[in-house]
């Protein structure tokens, strides 16, 4: 079984006739499985009051679905998000009468440059998504013995005679039944008693399955969404991360010491203190270092998108590389 997570970015309950209905909160999730072949829609429900919906449906996705239903700032925004996170797989569904020729230049030089339009036909978009998740599991398949495991945690509760149970999505890696996995940033572990892939049991997880785990030794005061359950030792965390940061091209001016910006990755948004600005040659390519309150977790390498909410209309700042 293969996984494929698309985010849709779309006007309310878009998904709804793409899959059923599962979690929601401020991202809500739609599930569609056929054979060996399932699908995650994922919908940014708080956006655009909540720009942090928005990065995390972006964040989790491996494909996009942007529907562009009007040309306006929520559009705007939505490009600037999906080049910041790197999300260079998507399609494009025009509305109102709206022309591929109106939108080229507005997404010129971007990653949504190389989308596709395809049209708004719902039953057309389930077997499209179905067929690029079968061509995936194959790729998988070739790779699944490699990796150790990484899992974002989105979600956990306690269920009466399991006990507590994370949602997540394996961002790179396998998991396997009964792994001991650290809790990061804690210096607890927990072992997982079971898998569950789109309500099945399963033995293994790999990078883009959704996953239910229940774990033992682990308690759900112990977890917080943006935590990460790994057995990779190159998972990194701490409240001081240096980067080389691209600002997007509309960024009015260089970036000061002392802002307070939010940095985006995984399952993690979190308020961030510009300490340090180092500024050569072009100012919107800074050498960042940024300071927290609590831990970034991520591995050395990882890209986060920085996000400004006291900006107005322009919130998506730019990405940094974490060194």
């Amino acid at each position: 079984m293969s996984n494929l997570t698309v985010a849709i970015l779309a006007p309310p309950d878009y998904a709804k006739d793409l899959g059923k209905k599962g979690t929601t909160s401020d991202i809500t999730f739609y599930n569609l499985k056929k054979g060996e072949a399932t699908v995650t829609f994922i919908e940014p429900t708080r956006y655009p009051e909540k720009l942090s919906s928005l990065f995390y449906a972006v964040s989790m996705a491996d494909h996009v679905i942007l529907v562009v239903d009007e040309i306006n700032a929520t559009f705007g925004e939505c490009v600037l998000m999906l080049q910041c996170a790197g999300k260079a797989h998507g399609y494009l569904i025009l509305k109102n009468y709206l022309s591929p020729d109106q939108i080229a230049p507005l997404i010129k030089g971007t990653v949504l440059e190389h989308y596709e339009v395809i049209e708004e036909d719902m039953l057309g978009i389930r077997e499209k998504m179905l067929g690029i998740a079968v061509k995936q599991a194959a790729h998988q398949k070739v790779h699944e013995g490699s990796g150790k495991g990484v899992v974002p945690v989105d979600a956990h509760f306690n269920v009466k005679g399991v006990g507590v149970v994370v949602l997540g999505s394996v961002a790179q890696g396998i998991i396997k039944k009964h792994d001991t996995l650290k809790l990061l940033p804690t210096n607890k572990s927990a072992q997982i008693r079971s898998i569950q892939k789109h309500d099945e049991d399963a033995d293994t997880a790999v990078n883009g399955d959704r996953v239910g785990l229940a774990l033992k030794n682990i308690e759900s005061e112990d977890l917080d969404r943006g935590f990460v359950l790994t057995n990779d030792p190159a998972v990194q965390y701490g409240t001081t991360v240096t980067g080389k940061a691209q600002l997007v091209k509309y960024w009015p001016a260089p970036l000061k010491e002392g802002m307070v910006i939010y940095a985006g990755h995984w399952m993690q948004f979190l308020p961030t203190r510009l300490e340090k600005a180092v500024v050569e040659g072009d100012w919107r390519m800074p050498t960042l270092t940024l300071t927290m309150e609590k831990d970034l977790i991520y591995t050395p390498g990882a890209r986060i998108v920085l996000h400004y909410l006291e900006g107005g209309k322009l919130r998506v700042v730019g990405s940094m590389i974490i060194q």
